[in-house]
């Protein structure tokens, strides 16, 4: 049998950035019609091997042929130009304007006398949408919209461009729910079979095996290798990605029954009927001290409102919050970490990281903040804490003073969690603290979030993936619908906490 020829070719790839080098001599081919997983941790180099593609960065040694040809890509709009299209982990649009302008920019359709015709504009928008089972108010500006559904609209315009030939997905599920990700995986099949080659970039593993064809595994900037998705079994290609022993990620579960007989006393955090109206329903809730209590349940189940209402960044109108015996009175972000309350948020882009800040600045940020401008840290007792953080956490970088914005997500993320804890809060509450990050960079926040635990800290952890919350947590409470529905000790299983959240229990 013939095997279908490659749409995509990169061969001998090597980038490097001051300090750091990103790609190593790294090989890639992408099929026409196949779906074809790029996985590796962050830091790994698939974000610059798509970079190197798109015409974002140039590549110092290796080349790239693009159906048949030698290419010389000078940006993304030449990309996609030529057929090569990509929607990025971090939404690219712009908010502020209709859907349907965000969809059909660039080519939107002309009226009889040249002019754009808005009717024509929306209904070609709807179609499009439709094909991803999306049915909303086109002329509505994005912004009024979720996150996920924003992420929808950045697929629908890359699939708008009739030359694509080759698409790519940057972490596209990460905003989306199981019945828009079945939506997105039907569109994927559909364009796989027009001879559309896609390149399918998850930390989901269970999604790798259930769309793609062939999985190519990147590790610390160099090619590991490309493997049959069917041929390559899981145990296997964790280990390929690692490039270390798995009993780290087999111990983790062990870790957390080591405390359980010390959570007793008094609650470090209480909610008593505590809500906020058409936010969250009133929940009742303890913390204890050395406790990890785990937040699960399907997006828009009211996950980060909850978070929010306990950090201070909305004010309940309902019931009391009880911080280590005292009724809290004042809401805000700053009064919590004057408590010792500290949040780590969802979105690192947004809410998170300051790109263009270095290292220690984003470390020290909210430790100054809550110290007051007038008691500033001395450079000296900043590089400290830094330093002491970058060890702590493993933060791969050349230097304190490097760019933010330049480091992998996973290296982000680390930073953010450096930042609050370098506060030294008696409760760390972690938003998706693993969301869009390696296997690997997951194992070391979840055995630090133990590890906390075991020296008296007290984490409230919200993760979309409900392995990891009964990996790490003391007990799991279980949301829907914007309120609590229930509560389980350690020893639940994932399937009765899967029916709770469907209203099967």
């Amino acid at each position: 049998m013939e095997e279908t020829p490659n749409i995509l070719i990169a061969k001998g790839i090597t980038k490097s950035f001051p300090g750091v080098l990103a790609l190593e001599n790294v090989d890639f081919s992408l099929r026409k019609g196949e779906i074809h997983a790029l996985i590796g941790e962050n830091g790994a180099g698939k974000s610059t091997l798509i970079k190197v593609l798109t015409g974002v960065e140039k590549p110092d040694a290796g080349y790239i042929e693009f159906d048949g040809n030698k290419i010389d890509v000078n940006s993304p709009q030449q990309a996609q130009e030529i057929g090569l299209s990509t929607v990025y982990q971090e939404i690219n649009l712009c908010t502020n304007i209709s859907v349907a302008e965000n969809i059909m920019l660039g080519h939107e359709p002309k009226g009889f006398l040249g002019n754009i015709s808005w009717k024509k504009m929306n209904e070609l928008a709807e179609k499009s949408l439709m094909k991803l089972g999306v049915k909303i108010d086109v002329s509505k500006p994005l912004g009024n919209y979720s996150v996920a559904i924003q992420q929808m609209v950045a697929i629908t315009r890359s699939l708008e461009f009739e030359n694509a030939k080759v698409l790519i997905l940057d972490e596209p599920t990460s905003s989306l729910d199981a019945q828009e990700t079945r939506n997105l995986f039907e569109v994927m099949r559909k364009l796989k079979s027009e001879g559309l080659g896609i390149i399918f970039i998850t930390h989901f593993l269970d999604q790798v095996y259930e769309i793609t064809d062939r999985i190519t595994v990147f590790r610390n900037g160099k090619f590991v290798g490309t493997f049959e998705t069917s041929s390559l079994p899981r145990v296997n290609l964790i280990a390929n990605m690692l490039g270390r022993s798995l009993t780290d990620l087999d111990d983790l579960s062990k870790g957390k029954h080591k405390i359980e007989k010390d959570l007793k006393g008094t609650p470090v955090l209480e909610a008593n009927s505590m809500g906020k109206t058409d936010i969250f329903e009133p929940i009742d809730m303890e913390l204890m001290e050395n406790e990890v209590v785990g937040i699960a349940g399907l997006l828009g189940s009211g996950r980060t409102e909850l978070a929010h209402l306990i950090f201070g960044i909305q004010s309940p109108d309902t019931g009391d919050l009880i911080i280590n015996g005292n009724k809290v009175k004042n809401f805000s972000p700053l009064d919590s970490l004057k408590r010792g309350v500290a949040l780590c948020p969802e979105d690192r882009k947004a809410e998170g990281i300051v790109g263009d800040l270095t290292i220690r600045e984003n470390i020290i940020l909210a430790l100054q903040a809550r110290l007051g401008w007038f008691k500033y840290l001395s450079i000296q007792k900043q590089y400290e804490i830094a330093d002491k953080y970058i060890k702590l956490l493993g933060i791969v970088t050349p230097s304190p003073d490097q760019l933010v914005k330049n480091l992998s997500g996973g290296n982000q993320q680390k930073v953010i969690l450096a930042r609050w804890l370098a506060t030294n809060p008696q409760v760390l509450i972690l938003d998706e603290p693993t969301r869009g990050i390696d296997v690997g960079a997951k194992t070391e926040i979840q055995k630090l979030v133990l590890d906390l635990a075991d020296e008296g800290k007290s984490c409230i952890f919200i993760s979309s993936e409900l392995e990891e919350v009964l990996r790490c947590s003391h007990r799991v409470l279980v949301l829907r619908d914007h309120k609590l529905v229930a509560e389980y000790g350690a020893e639940v299983d994932d399937q009765t906490i899967m029916h709770t959240m469907a209203g099967n229990i």
